[in-house]
């Protein structure tokens, strides 16, 4: 059973017409090792209050590469939702949709009713912005007016996107900082809509962008998603870019190791601007990091998590779950859209392996009586260019585990991932939840006043491949894990304990 809406009545929640307010018992367990050795579990709880602001702002979304494939793909989803768009293909009339959005397109179990489970939308649980209210704009380094761009893109039908021209072909992404050291040469030819001048220039160029899009389209808050080119790896040098202070005085003397990534979120933060990564590059230098904590201001990534490494973070977590040890992970992609021509150079690609190499890790951590310290599975990536198959992505990975009594099992898994049409309602999501984030404040038992979350926004972590966290925080790449952790904390927010699944109440 589906309902739309509800409310938590409960000593423990109160609702106003701003803000709603929670008081949550949080559950843990507390190791000890005895002096003799012996290891002691102590059930333990923390007392927390939630309180979240329940005035929904008008939202601008400013995406870097506006003009690409994710880019026009999400700004047309939007307006074909918004203006109720149908069209034809050989299969049918098709309507548009937000699948494949956590949000907008999945539920969440609240209770039972009358034996009968019932869910409620995800985006139920706590007022969130609607996607066909945000103000959608953002910078590109190609001059291409939105239309163009989503006809270059190839993703969309063809008699969708004759629909989509007029909404689109006045919209023309700002100019974007191209530096041609941290991409592929062949992204040249695209790049004639470019900021000019010195690395600081261009930050001052960003920021008086961000101000005139706020001011211009009357929105009350803006997020900022990278979304362009996949970027070499910078390289992370003491005095160049490892302090705030580092960082800013290497963008004043025009350094040339900050990357196009790094000016784009430093212009926000210091706008106070929450910064998307959507690529697999280090834009968070450990100065970033260490600037976005001082401002207080949200940052998150890295890298979409949309087709084979989702499918990747649920598998390998069934394997070493079930007891079953993978020990040879190959992971094989070709896709043709221009993030697999500039994939095609060493340099990018190399961010984009380690992305998706890491992904495995905790799960292998997490099984020692299969895995000997040290020890891991062989795991390889490759991704090839092959132009003809354009934004349909093929990704075929092979697994071979051990197991029972010397045994060996395999899976080969082919799978055809419709790459802009994965990622886009990924994009949503972390562009809804960011602002969501924003509007949660929290305090703990004996603490005096809220406070926000911790600025790197872990729980984005569902929709990244590489999970941005705070030092000393445990990385969890297992998607059911995220999943539980996101859905848990904004549960909590009004006064709903975790989801259990244990049902006590059909086992007496």
């Amino acid at each position: 059973m589906l309902v739309e809406n509800f409310e938590v009545q409960s000593p423990n929640v109160e609702y106003s017409p701003e803000q709603i307010v929670s008081t949550y018992d949080y559950l843990t367990t507390n190791l000890e090792r005895a002096p003799d050795g012996k290891w002691v579990v102590k059930p333990g709880s923390t007392k927390y209050q939630f309180k979240t602001d329940r005035r929904v702002p008008k939202l601008g979304v400013m995406l870097v590469g506006l003009g690409g494939n994710n880019g026009t793909t999400l700004m047309g989803g939007i307006l074909a939702n918004k203006h109720g768009i149908t069209w034809m293909t050989k299969d049918g009339l098709k309507s548009a949709n937000f699948y494949g959005s956590l949000t907008q397109a999945s539920t969440v179990r609240i209770g039972n009713y009358e034996g009968e489970e019932v869910h409620v939308p995800f985006k139920s649980l706590l007022p969130m912005v609607e996607p066909t209210d945000i103000v959608l704009g953002g910078w590109d380094i190609s001059s291409l007016n939105m239309a163009e761009a989503m006809e270059r893109a190839k993703v969309l039908d063809w008699s969708l996107q004759e629909q989509l021209v007029p909404y689109m072909k006045d919209i023309v992404p700002l100019p974007g900082v191209y530096d041609p050291e941290f991409i592929a040469a062949n992204q040249e030819e695209r790049a004639d809509n470019v900021i000019k001048g010195s690395k600081s220039e261009q930050v001052e160029t960003i920021r008086r962008h961000i101000r005139e899009f706020k001011e211009n389209n009357g929105v009350d808050k803006v997020v900022i998603l990278w979304t362009a080119n996949t970027e070499r790896y910078a390289q992370v040098v003491e005095g160049l870019n490892d302090t705030a202070e580092n960082l800013l005085a290497a963008i004043q003397r025009n350094e040339a190791e900050v990357s196009p990534s790094t000016l784009y979120a430093v212009a926000a933060a210091e706008e106070g601007v929450p910064f998307v990564n959507g690529s697999p590059q280090n834009t968070f230098v450990p100065g970033l990091i260490e600037l976005a904590v001082q401002k207080n201001v949200l940052i998150g990534g890295d890298d979409f998590k949309s087709g084979q490494t989702k499918l990747k973070s649920v598998l390998v977590d069934f394997l070493v779950g079930a007891g079953l040890k993978p020990m040879s992970i190959v992971s094989y992609n070709h896709l043709g859209n221009n993030d697999g021509m500039n994939l095609s150079a060493p340099q990018t690609f190399r961010s984009k392996e380690i992305s998706k190499s890491n992904v495995v890790d905790d799960m292998v951590a997490s099984n020692s009586l299969l895995y000997a310290p040290g020890e891991h599975p062989d795991h390889c990536v490759v991704i090839k260019y092959v132009p003809y198959v354009a934004d349909s992505k093929r990704a075929m990975d092979e697994y071979t585990s051990e197991i029972f009594m010397g045994g060996r099992n395999t899976l080969v898994i082919h799978n055809t991932c419709e790459d802009s049409l994965l990622a886009a309602p990924i994009i949503l999501d972390l562009v809804l939840l960011a602002e969501l984030i924003t509007r949660i404040e929290m305090r703990k038992d004996g603490e005096p006043a809220f406070h926000g979350f911790h600025p790197i926004a872990v729980l984005l972590s569902y929709l990244t491949k590489a999970p941005l966290v705070p030092m000393g925080t445990p990385v969890v790449n297992a998607l059911a894990k995220q999943r539980a952790m996101l859905e848990n904390i904004l549960r909590a927010c009004v006064g709903l304990p975790p989801e259990n699944n244990m049902l006590l109440e059909f086992k007496a």
